[in-house]
């Protein structure tokens, strides 16, 4: 049976490869008798005019019956323009006119075409009902039941002939093609009644009379035409189910199949019948995915190398019979890969299986590099075969998948990375074929090396892939293939490979390296499809770093309701150092060395590194103090939240200073602010909550970290906001200086007298400092703020500080009060006066 099938299949190919010469010979015929006919209507063109020439005594015209009458006027002498160098030029040979499809009327449909079909349908079925009969009467025998149903089948066969050479029904091609396809559909339902229903021949027998009736069918069609095609296709398929599909063995079962699809091939390319190639085609890869789930284990090989010789065969004949769209054309080859994809399976992914699969890939290669309209088909080949070494490797017994996706490696790597120059389908070949197998092989099987071998194999891959985007670097911001794909897939590489080796500690190292060979590369060739692919590691190391960041900002959600221990729910260091701070540093400098890196989506980055730096840096000051239990909180938890808000405020002020990224600069002063506001006056204000700021008067905490923040604010360009601002600071660090000096390093405790004037000092020396500034400088908004600080002083000190006191002592304090706003006053008016800008004097009554 082995020795057969390999007979068969050896048949097939000769077959198929000597189809393939003599249709190659018949179209460069045709070629030639197009080139002498376009050259004899050219030099029919050229000659002179009929008025030219003398007249010569035509002989009168013979009239044919199979060609309409044409009426040819004489050309009138003076309507010929004069021959110029442009009209002596031959034209241009027309292109035949294609045939146009009519659709037939309702008319021509129902009363002409119809009737014809309907009674060659009821012939068949008059010889079915008149079988049956026979069968329910039992006046017939199996035998001479069998013999009528041959007779009448002939008897429609020779009826079709003598339709056809009969004065009267010659003219009417479809009586005889209704009787011929009757007669076809008659023969194959004896061959059913003499095989299957009454076991009167034997398979081999039948399988014989099967071929027969097969040729006489084809053979009719050839005669009769597209109607008497369909006929012999249905009835040629569908033969094998008549007389048993398995009943001579699948040997000689394919055997037939592979001879009727190519007999069908050789009449669609003969007829230049399309649809009936299609057809053939579609049937045929019907019959094998049936027999792939029909057939026995050790009859699988058989039904794979009919698969291989039927998708090459149809490949080959669909141009000869008009088909040019490249996706028809390559339908074969990828049905082909396909059903091999399910037969894979069933052969254990053997040496058979792989190399059925790998022959009909390299045939698709072959045959695209013959015909670039094929080009679709390896394309195909290459995604089926990652899909299989994928399934394959998975397996317990992977068999000789893994030398297989060495071997396609080689097969679609070379041809592609070679040819990337000719074709982006050459290109991607080369790109994927180099990439696509390794890492298959990585993900499904990564014990199949051990951890270095896999670097290795990685990283000479991914030279390879730097090489073919190297060879089109002159092909920038093209969206060139082999550029863009193959500095993808060189990162891709990379970080595979590195990823085999580094340690768990640098597990966000492997996409920090492709992140920046990405980047280099982009900045290199300035190409902006490169550029923007660096995103891509950048996305993947913010995934790995998901579960850090959701710990962030359950520490976030919590300290911001008063949680005085955040320390506890953020992560470790270990994890802050390989998942945050070495792609942040990477991130950083891609960005300050190329201003023009991750092209469009460097918006996207610059976010992304707004706000990484921030929050690495908040876990890093987090990191000395390491504050988890509540006395470390009290001894230093304001410290630490003031070096915190310390690095927001100088960072945001240096940017400003330095005029770069205003509305990074403007987000971390107002976070700085915010967190003042929030923290050290609302939920963690060291005056209700006890917390260590420092014995040391002016020297502690609270008053540098307050006086620092206003000092920063004081300093940068005057605008809109920043001075109310600098001035609100200003006069919370006097608080805190007072509040310290009265109490100490914690701050909590009940307000006393002596507090309460000392707050009325330094808010009224803050005044007139204000107020002697702004007018020696000039400055209307110093001034302003001035007043306004010296108008709340008076009217606290009157509510509430002389209220508190008795007898001397109030008169003193309202006598001290009123001689100093007296002075201020006057200082103040002479002063502007001088400058010019005072306002008018008041004018006593008149």
């Amino acid at each position: 049976m082995d020795l057969l099938m390999t007979l068969t299949f050896a048949g097939l190919v000769v077959a198929i490869f000597a189809m393939w010469r003599r249709l190659a010979a018949v179209e460069r015929a045709v070629r030639h008798l197009r080139v002498e006919l376009a050259e004899a209507q050219l030099q029919a063109q050229s000659e002179p005019p009929v008025a030219a020439r003398p007249a010569v005594a035509a002989p009168p015209p013979v009239e044919r019956r199979d060609e309409p009458a044409v009426v040819r006027r004489p050309l009138d002498p003076a309507s010929v323009a004069p021959a110029s160098s442009e009209s002596m030029r031959p034209p241009e040979p027309a292109a035949p006119p294609r045939p146009r499809f009519e659709m037939p009327s309702f008319e021509a449909l129902v009363g002409g075409r119809l009737p014809v079909w309907v009674g060659g349908a009821a012939l068949v079925l008059a010889g079915v009902f008149l079988v049956r009969l026979s069968i329910e009467s039992g006046l017939l025998t199996p035998g001479i039941r069998t013999a009528l149903a041959g007779l009448f089948a002939l008897l429609l066969l020779a009826g079709g002939e003598v339709a056809r050479r009969l004065p009267a029904t010659r003219d009417d091609p479809r009586i005889a093609q209704v009787l011929a396809g009757a007669g076809i559909a008659s023969a194959y339902a004896t061959l059913y009644l003499a095989a299957a229903a009454y076991d009167l021949v034997s398979p081999l027998a039948g399988f014989a009379i099967m071929l027969a009736i097969t040729g006489v069918a084809l053979g009719l069609a050839l005669r009769h035409g597209p109607p008497t095609a369909v006929m012999a296709l249905a009835g040629g398929f569908a033969a094998p189910l008549v007389a048993g599909f398995d009943a001579a063995g699948i040997g000689p079962l394919l055997v037939y199949l592979g001879l009727f699809v190519a007999a069908l091939l050789w009449l669609a390319v003969a007829r230049g019948w399309v649809w009936l190639a299609l057809a053939a085609g579609a049937s045929a890869f019907g019959w094998a995915g049936f027999l792939l789930a029909a057939v026995r284990a050790d009859e699988v090989a058989g039904v794979a190398a009919f698969i291989v010789a039927l998708a090459l065969g149809v490949t080959l004949a669909l141009p000869s019979a008009g088909i040019q769209r490249p996706w028809l054309r390559a339908a074969p080859l990828v049905a082909g890969l396909a059903q091999l994809l399910l037969a894979a399976p069933l052969l254990d992914f053997g040496p058979l299986a792989w190399g059925f699969y790998l022959v009909l890939s390299a045939a698709a290669l072959f045959l695209a590099w013959r015909d670039p309209k094929l080009m679709p088909a390896p394309v195909a080949a290459l995604g089926l075969v990652l899909v299989l070494l994928g399934v394959g490797l998975m397996r317990p017994a992977p068999g000789v998948t893994a030398t297989a996706a060495v071997l396609a490696t080689l097969l679609f790597a070379v041809p592609g990375q070679l040819l990337s120059r000719t074709s982006r389908g050459w290109a991607l070949l080369g790109v994927v074929g180099t990439v696509g197998p390794v890492l298959a092989a990585q993900l499904a099987a990564t014990r199949l090396l051990a951890p270095s071998f896999w670097c290795l194999l990685d990283l000479l891959l991914a030279a390879a892939c730097g090489w073919l985007s190297w060879r089109h670097r002159e092909r920038a911001n093209d969206q060139d293939v082999g550029l863009v794909g193959g500095a993808l897939a060189a990162a891709t590489l990379l970080g595979a490979g590195l990823q085999q080796i580094v340690p768990g500690a640098l597990v966000a190292l492997p996409l920090a390296a492709a992140m920046a060979a990405l980047a280099g590369w982009g900045r290199a060739t300035g190409d902006a499809s490169v550029r923007r692919l660096t995103l891509l590691p950048l996305l993947g190391l913010l995934v790995l770093a998901l579960i850090p960041l959701a710990q962030v900002t359950e520490a976030f959600g919590r300290s911001l309701f008063g949680e005085m221990l955040p320390y506890r729910l953020l992560p470790p260091l270990r994890d802050i150092l390989r998942f945050l701070a070495l792609p942040t540093a990477v991130l950083v400098a891609i960005l300050f060395a190329d201003r023009q890196s991750f092209g469009r989506a460097r918006r996207i980055a610059l976010a992304i590194a707004g706000g990484a730096v921030p929050l690495l840096a908040y876990l890093l000051l987090k990191q000395p103090l390491a504050i988890a239990e509540p006395a470390a909180f009290a001894a230093v938890g304001f410290i630490e939240r003031a070096v915190i808000t310390q690095a927001l405020l100088l960072a945001g002020w240096a940017l400003v200073r330095n005029r770069r990224l205003p509305r990074v600069a403007n987000l971390l002063l107002a976070l700085g602010v915010a967190r003042i506001v929030w923290f050290d006056l609302m939920v963690f204000n060291p005056a209700g909550v006890p917390q260590a700021v420092g014995a040391v008067p002016l020297l502690n905490a609270a008053t540098l970290h307050l006086g620092v923040a206003a000092a920063l604010f004081w300093t940068l360009p005057p605008r809109r906001g920043t001075r109310p601002i600098a001035a609100a600071l200003t006069l919370l660090a006097l608080v805190a200086t007072v509040r310290q000096l009265t109490h100490g390093s914690v701050l909590t405790g009940p307000l006393g007298t002596g507090e309460n004037w000392g707050y009325s000092a330094a808010m009224l020396g803050q005044s007139l400092f204000w107020l002697w500034r702004g007018i020696t400088a000039k400055a209307s908004d110093l001034r302003l703020l001035g007043l306004l600080l010296l108008t709340a002083t008076t009217f606290k000190v009157f509510l509430v500080d002389a209220a508190a006191l008795e007898g001397v002592l109030r008169i003193l304090s309202f006598l001290g009060l009123g001689f100093a706003l007296i002075g201020i006053g006057w200082a103040y008016r002479r002063f502007l006066t001088g400058a010019g800008s005072a306002p008018p004097a008041d004018r006593a009554p008149a």
